[in-house]
């Protein structure tokens, strides 16, 4: 361990282009000149001594072609963690060439949670074949894990913890865990359970640290902890460790007993994720990742939402053809369109941006929604009062026509009204309807904005100019 940590802090402190915390871009072109030369012992001396984490950037940083070579070289040494650490795409592409004997036996060395995550990449029928080369220990607790539904906490919980009753003293803790061999190998927290094996109460790991061997541990415990259903759904789970500071947390099953624990670790993953995943959903791109797909599968991927975006601008042009003599009459609207509807969708896509993320912790709920609505919308009326005087002024010097800087004022002031109104009641009634808000909320309010933005200060043309 003292060796790898060097490693890591010498290619810090040496790379100046860092591709990620340890991976330099210069490292990366002496791994592929070493893959091209065949150079294995070249590999295994650079890439076996890093951290798992590392291993799994390099392989990832890769072409595919690349990653193939690699991995034939290094599949008999690599730590079983590296794997657990890879993203899906790469993972697939990884344990496909793997011999089922020896991915097998790197499985049964991982943790629950980990093991899960590899074997849930796999076919049912590769799944099946590859549980039969796992020892039964293990086995059976990953078979457990791989029942529960995804993204639950079923599927995070290490089935390793310390549970003891409430009437043992400190010292005796402590020494069951010198002598005990199913300590796991990284907790945060004792957990205290009743006869029924019910948690009642945790112990922090400092606090028992810090006291004679002689208190009972019902004098210092955490009454009343927060616990975590088996089937709680992740995104609900890492609400409660950042609400609650909580560094561990432990697992029941449907009858209330503890079957196991989440650490701060995998809470950790399960919020960069979630916020990943609203990121892509609001550009209307897919939950996962496509950064490794190929090119034909990422453009299957995003073709769905391209096509409904398709359909919007239709609705756009159609707006738009609605007042085509209009624009022919005063050649002038066709210049200053883009900027009402431009703005209005910019102001919208705020509104909206701060309402999915304020939904997704919990932040924006019933109780205070009126007043976030209302604040919103109050927004968009002083932005648009500001630059209605501002498009209006610039469109009435900038033609010579001051019945037109009037239109586009106007115009502006009820498009951003109209962008704030919708940009936070679409992820609501999204939310309300059971769907998720960030999943293609932009594409709905990009029409809103550019239908009401064309048809309001084209109207108000024809109605006022004309």
């Amino acid at each position: 361990m003292e060796k790898k940590s060097k490693n890591i802090v010498e290619n810090i402190n040496n790379n100046e282009t860092s591709l990620g915390f340890g991976i330099s871009s210069i490292f990366i072109d002496e791994i592929r000149n070493a893959i091209r030369a065949n150079d294995k012992q070249y590999l295994e001396d650079k890439i076996l001594i890093l951290h798992q984490a590392d291993i799994a950037d390099i392989f990832e940083i890769l072409s595919k072609e690349e990653r193939k070579t690699l991995f034939s070289f290094l599949q008999d040494k690599l730590p079983a963690e590296a794997l657990a650490s890879l993203d899906e795409q790469v993972l697939k592409d990884i344990i496909d060439n793997y011999k089922p004997s020896i991915l097998g036996e790197l499985i049964g060395k991982l943790e629950t949670d980990d093991a899960s995550y590899i074997l849930e990449n796999l076919d049912i029928e590769k799944r099946d074949a590859l549980l039969e080369q796992i020892p039964k220990a293990p086995r059976n607790l990953i078979i457990q894990s791989l029942q529960f539904p995804e993204m639950s906490a079923g599927r995070l919980m290490q089935r390793d913890y310390v549970a003891v009753p409430r009437y043992w003293n400190v010292g005796q803790v402590i020494d069951f865990l010198r002598g005990s061999s199913k300590v796991p190998d990284q907790f945060y927290s004792i957990f205290i359970v009743d006869p029924k094996h019910m948690p009642v109460g945790t112990v922090p790991l400092h606090k028992l640290m810090r006291s004679e061997r002689k208190v009972i541990l019902s004098d210092i415990m955490i009454k009343e902890p927060v616990i975590v259903s088996v089937t709680m759904d992740q995104e609900d789970m890492a609400f409660l460790f950042e609400q609650y500071d909580l560094t561990s947390a432990p697992v029941v099953n449907s009858q209330n007993r503890l079957i196991g624990m989440v650490t701060v670790d995998d809470v950790v993953e399960v919020i960069q994720e979630e916020a990943e995943e609203d990121m892509l959903k609001l550009a209307g791109i897919s939950g996962d990742t496509d950064l490794y797909l190929a090119a034909w599968q990422t453009a299957r991927s995003r073709f769905s939402w391209l096509f409904i975006n398709l359909l919007t601008a239709i609705l756009a042009s159609i707006a738009i053809g609605l007042f085509e003599g209009t624009i022919k009459q005063i050649v002038a609207l066709a210049v200053l369109m883009p900027i009402v509807a431009s703005m209005g969708g910019n102001a919208g896509t705020q509104t909206l941006t701060v309402a999915v993320r304020a939904l997704a912790t919990r932040e924006l709920n019933q109780s205070n929604a009126l007043r976030v609505f209302g604040k919103e919308i109050l927004v968009g009326i002083i932005n648009g009062l500001i630059f209605a005087v501002i498009v209006g002024l610039v469109a009435a010097l900038w033609f010579g026509e001051h019945g037109l800087g009037i239109v586009i004022a106007l115009a502006m002031l009820f498009n951003l009204f109209v962008a704030g109104f919708f940009g936070a009641a679409i992820p609501l009634l999204l939310q309300r309807w059971k769907i998720d808000p960030a999943l293609g909320a932009s594409i709905l309010l990009t029409t809103v904005t550019d239908v009401v933005g064309f048809f309001v200060f084209l109207g108000l043309a024809q109605m006022l100019l004309i």
